[in-house]
């Protein structure tokens, strides 16, 4: 209720994230209706928002007033019963205007599904079930967001399913996350925030996503050599220079494509065993040959992969104090090869990105790095991502 009341009137409803259509349980409509008039009696004061106290403008101009109760007779031509501001213009001749809600005895009224008006305006519908709820969001024609608040999961569950492509966004509120919830109009510049239809496009401008909607993108196609001077970015394949370690040099001296290349380890069963032992990890593939041979990935007893990450950072590492000041993690690991007792492995270490931070003493370089065996096999691939001084 108080999500409804602060959308009709923020903005005096001017906003594409308004709710439009208040879908409720049959059951809880009357005292819908009589909870938003007391809240709005109580909390709502139109007039100059330069004046204290007041909490609600008025809409951008007298045309756009006059455009609002246009679309508000629409939508009692289709069906709908005012139940609070009877349409009334707070000063006839100002943009101000009274919220107004509507009540559609029909849910399925077509009206109400495909009229908007921008301005202080929603309308309530009722469902039975949370099929005929699911269906009426849909009804929409496409959503830039939809609003659940329930604190039953079944019925979470099933709506959110059913209603999700037609929508950009749904919040889904409960007990535990509506106080902190950002609110139904509000989305995290990080969070999709578009809708399919008639809705936002796809998404609305939010965070970086915006800065997309500005940019030309173009599909490049060309050699390593040529796709890593094109983007700055290392490209497997492109050339690599391994003169010095590359954890010896600062961010000043560092270049894409600096590299080094390990020596081989072989590892043990003594080693599979410890490491179980040590960690804990002692899930059969690891410690029973029998039931790992039957594993259709792995011919026997194998290697953690952890315990291979573990052997290659001992492999590229520069021990000493230098450039490097912390690893701070990995992305996109992935294991290709299973590695058995007696297989040898070997890592090679490129740097593939290098970001100053312009605020720090510090940058971030993003590592290339993929593990293999004696037989030239990938047996794992991933970014280490460090933190490197900008100077020596």
């Amino acid at each position: 209720m108080r999500q409804l009341v602060t959308e009709m009137t923020t903005k005096a409803g001017q906003k594409c994230t308004a709710i439009r259509r208040a879908i409720v349980p049959a059951a809880s409509a009357d005292a819908l209706v009589e909870a938003v008039r007391d809240r709005i009696a109580s909390k709502v004061v139109i007039g100059d928002p330069r004046e204290e106290g007041v909490t609600m403008g008025s809409l951008a101009s007298v045309e756009q007033r006059d455009e609002v109760l246009r679309q508000v007779e629409k939508l009692v031509d289709g069906g709908g019963r005012i139940v609070l501001g009877a349409g009334q213009v707070a000063g006839l001749d100002t943009a101000f205007l009274d919220p107004i809600l509507l009540r559609f005895d029909d849910p399925y009224a077509p009206r109400v599904h495909d009229t908007e008006a921008f301005g202080p305006v929603s309308s309530i519908i009722t469902y039975d079930t949370p099929e005929q709820a699911a269906d009426l969001v849909v009804r929409g024609g496409g959503s830039l967001v939809t609003s659940l608040a329930s604190a039953d999961p079944e019925f979470v569950a099933t709506l959110t399913v059913r209603a999700a492509s037609a929508n950009g966004r749904m919040l889904v509120l409960d007990r535990t996350d509506a106080r902190s919830s950002t609110g139904h109009g509000s989305p995290l510049p990080n969070l999709v925030h578009g809708g399919p239809g008639r809705a936002g496009g796809g998404e609305e401008l939010g965070g970086v996503r915006s800065v997309f909607h500005y940019m030309q993108r173009t599909a490049i196609q060309g050699s390593p050599e040529a796709l890593t001077a094109i983007t700055g970015v290392w490209h497997a394949g492109a050339a690599t220079r391994s003169d010095a370690h590359p954890f010896r040099k600062s961010l000043q001296e560092l270049h894409v494509g600096d590299q080094v290349l390990s020596d081989e380890r072989e590892v043990t069963l003594d080693d599979i065993t410890h490491f179980a032992e040590f960690t804990g990890d002692t899930f059969y593939a690891h410690m029973d040959e029998e039931a790992a041979a039957a594993n259709p990935f792995f011919p026997g007893r194998v290697a953690h992969g952890y315990l291979l990450l573990s052997f290659a950072a001992g492999l590229f590492v520069s021990p000493e104090p230098g450039p490097v000041l912390a690893n701070y993690g990995l992305e996109n690991l992935r294991f290709i090869t299973p590695v058995s007792p007696g297989d040898r492995v070997r890592v090679a270490l490129t740097a593939k990105q290098i970001i100053p931070r312009e605020t720090d003493d510090y940058g971030e370089v993003h590592w290339d790095a993929v593990l293999k065996n004696q037989n030239d096999e990938v047996v794992a691939t991933y970014d280490v991502l460090t933190l490197v001084s900008k100077t020596p």
